[in-house]
């Protein structure tokens, strides 16, 4: 089945406003900064974003949450965005702050159809016992906080320990960026490009990719795949110019000519 469609408008033509979005990316390396832009452009609102992070201030989901398009985030890291701690801190945005491990495991387990697992992740903790903030009033007040989850005991190994209940998230699209791509969805990430984009593939009801290199069905060896094209629904191929544009939170250099195993503190730099 050929999955490709012609353009990002046409692949999020039925994304309206409410929408749950499961989208990829760590930090800025390999978001699908091409599906974000074309949403914050068609102007869906009221969103239920679950990714590992919101991008930064001016790309990413960060231009999402600029323009309040972003209700409630489901997050592990929020430390490079500045206006997403301004808007949870002023109530603004429903934030859900899950331990990474976590929020992987539940991303893969709504795919496989696992409705909710026990880990030992965060017992002990606000995580279990319920108590984070997830809302914030205008008055600094907390409006609405996380409630406390099942928790049992276990000897697994032999070894008794207490887990708590986890459960699997369901988005009603997955979006993600892949480096290659075929007709049928069949794509291979490249490197720490990766990290969440499978999972949260895995996540969708509706999975789009926007992908770097478009080849035919058969040119991707089996075994280089690393997620299944029964995982995406749509296949959109990038420009040349949009393939190329990346970008990174924080670049960290050393001054030319510099030795950093001759010099401590150019070492101390990097």
């Amino acid at each position: 089945m050929d999955k490709v469609v012609s353009s990002a408008a046409q692949a999020l033509e039925d994304v309206t406003d409410g929408a749950s979005l499961a989208v990829g990316g760590f930090g800025l390396c390999g978001i699908p900064s091409v599906l974000i832009a074309e949403l914050h452009a068609k102007g869906v609102r009221d969103l239920e974003v679950f990714s590992n992070n919101c991008g930064v201030d001016d790309w990413g989901l960060g231009i999402l949450l600029g323009s309040k398009q972003i209700r409630r985030m489901v997050s592990s890291y929020v430390g490079e965005n500045k206006e997403f701690a301004r808007q949870y801190l002023e109530g603004e945005l429903e934030v859900e702050l899950t331990p990474q491990g976590t929020l992987a495991e539940r991303l893969r387990a709504g795919g496989a159809g696992i409705a909710a697992f026990f880990t030992p992740t965060g017992v002990g903790s606000q995580v279990a016992d319920g108590g984070l903030p997830w809302r914030y009033a205008a008055d600094g007040s907390v409006a609405l906080a996380s409630p406390p989850k099942e928790t049992r005991t276990f000897a697994l190994g032999g070894e008794e320990r207490t887990y708590v209940l986890e459960e699997g998230i369901v988005a009603d699209f997955g979006l993600v960026r892949a480096a290659k791509g075929d007709r049928h969805g069949n794509l291979v990430f490249h490197e720490s490009a990766r990290n969440f984009n499978p999972l949260c593939a895995m996540s969708g009801r509706v999975t789009i990719a926007e992908v770097e290199e478009l080849v035919e069905p058969g040119e991707i060896d089996a075994d280089a795949v690393h997620l299944p094209g029964i995982y995406v629904q749509r296949v959109v191929p990038l420009t040349a110019a949009q393939a190329k544009e990346k970008r990174i939170e924080k670049r960290t250099v050393r001054p030319a000519g510099t030795d950093p195993e001759a010099d401590p503190a150019a070492k101390k730099e990097l």
